[in-house]
């Protein structure tokens, strides 16, 4: 069998399949393109049909979720949740609340899901969900009720061993706390494992909320170090002011790195002294404001709305906001200020063409199916807390969660090494992820 026609084909049957979903298009290609040197060597998955199976979801639900808003108007949003594979595990992937979220959105973020969870070795499958909600500028009383109406339908599908949420954009502590007690409302059951990004206080874990932001910057360390560099006075540029920026931001100062931008809806701030993390929290953080605040509060700092925060000369950047937000122009940027590593915080938020930019350029880059990894390793451990009735603390969690990242780092650049070249983090990551995925669906039969 010719396999890079076989996969070609199979790619174009996904986009006929699945029209108007171009995220979920980029995300197999992606995924299908890395697989060609690994199906040349193990003819028995395709035939057996793997990756055909692994591309179509096991469940998709799609539901209606109507709320009442302040002033008594009845609003309907869409909720959706992809139940992609279990073959590892009970689904597992975030809630995004956002207006962007679509079928297509939340398909691509399942899917990039299966793999991520597979490269943690903690048994997890692959799952994401999410509603068109937006919950900026909506009252606390306002996110409650649309968070109860939301997990009215949803809870039906949960259960801490089939599918276990957690938070993405859009939902934070609030948003879990919100659609827990509803949960428990329903069920009348306190299962606290059915949810994870839960309150330290009633069943959630130290270091969940800087885990993906921490996870980062313990990748990056360690594909630094295969070239004998570290974070010691690096200048780095992250994209985003989230819950994953933020954390990134405060582990490259700890580490002696310098974080001298980063980005908001409203534009990019430069701070060529490093960005001052205590007021960057308070900002985004405790009043959920703008980064004009930022510059409007700190002397030296410049904000700007044109161009892009990328265009800030740094050694590293880490892409933390969304997908697709690093582009090939983006990429030539970063290249020709001397770049030496691109890890993604986010979702696929560089594009296959700023990709290749970057490999030709000779950049370590760190997709995000690795990189950002740290937050499900962290959900996982959070899992773990909840079955025996314990909760560890801070430094053992984050310990836990540095030899997780240390592990799938090893994965990918001993896998890549395998099929290809040791650099190659996208190869590794995806050839990585789906072997694990692959041998455990092969042994369980066409299911």
């Amino acid at each position: 069998m010719n396999v890079a026609a076989h996969l070609d084909a199979l790619q174009a049957d996904l986009v006929r399949r699945n029209p108007g979903e171009p995220e979920f298009h980029q995300a197999t290609q992606e995924v299908l393109h890395a697989l060609k040197p690994v199906l040349a060597t193990r003819p028995d998955l395709l035939e057996a049909r793997i990756v055909e199976r692994l591309c179509e979801p096991e469940r998709q639900v799609i539901f209606r979720v109507p709320w009442v808003d302040d002033t008594g108007t009845v609003q309907v949003n869409r909720g959706f949740r992809v139940e992609f594979s279990s073959a590892l595990g009970p689904y597992k992937g975030g809630l995004r609340f956002h207006p962007s979220v679509t079928s297509g959105v939340v398909k691509f973020l399942g899917f990039e899901q299966i793999f991520k969870n597979a490269l943690t070795g903690l048994g997890l499958g692959g799952g994401k969900g999410g509603s068109d909600f937006d919950p900026k500028g909506r009252s606390d009383a306002e996110v409650m009720r649309f968070c109860q109406s939301f997990m009215t339908e949803l809870h039906r599908h949960l259960g801490e061993k089939t599918d276990v949420p957690a938070g993405d954009i859009g939902v934070g502590g609030r948003e879990i706390g919100y659609l827990f007690g509803q949960y428990k409302r329903l069920t009348n059951r306190f299962e606290a494992g059915v949810l994870t990004g839960k309150g330290v206080g009633w069943g959630g874990s130290h270091a969940r909320t800087e885990a993906t932001g921490y996870g980062v910057v313990h990748f990056l360390q360690e594909m630094l170090a295969t070239r004998g560099l570290s974070l010691e006075g690096r200048g780095v540029v992250v994209s985003g002011s989230g819950n994953v920026a933020l954390y990134a931001i405060e582990k490259i100062q700890a580490l002696g790195g310098k974080a001298v931008a980063c980005s908001d809806s409203s534009g990019y701030i430069v701070d060529e002294n490093g960005l001052d993390l205590d007021l960057l929290k308070e900002i985004k953080e405790e009043r959920r404001g703008r980064l004009t605040a930022y510059a409007e509060a700190r002397p030296g700092a410049v904000h700007s709305e044109r161009g892009s925060v990328f265009d800030v000369p740094c050694d590293i950047a880490l892409p933390c906001a969304t997908q697709n937000e690093l582009g090939q122009q983006h990429a030539v940027a970063l290249a020709k200020n001397g770049v030496l590593a691109v890890a993604e915080g986010a979702n696929m938020p560089t594009t296959p063409e700023a990709v290749e930019v970057l490999r030709q350029a000779d950049v370590l880059f760190a997709p995000g199916k690795a990189a950002n990894a740290g937050g499900v390793a962290t959900s996982a451990l959070e899992m773990r807390q909840n079955a025996s009735l314990q909760q560890w603390s801070f430094e053992r969690t984050e310990t836990e969660l540095a030899s997780v990242m240390r592990d799938i780092h090893a994965l990918c650049r001993t896998t890549a090494d395998t099929y290809g070249d040791a650099d190659d983090y996208v190869l590794g990551a995806n050839a990585g992820g789906f072997l694990r995925t692959a041998e455990a669906m092969a042994a369980q039969g066409v299911v």
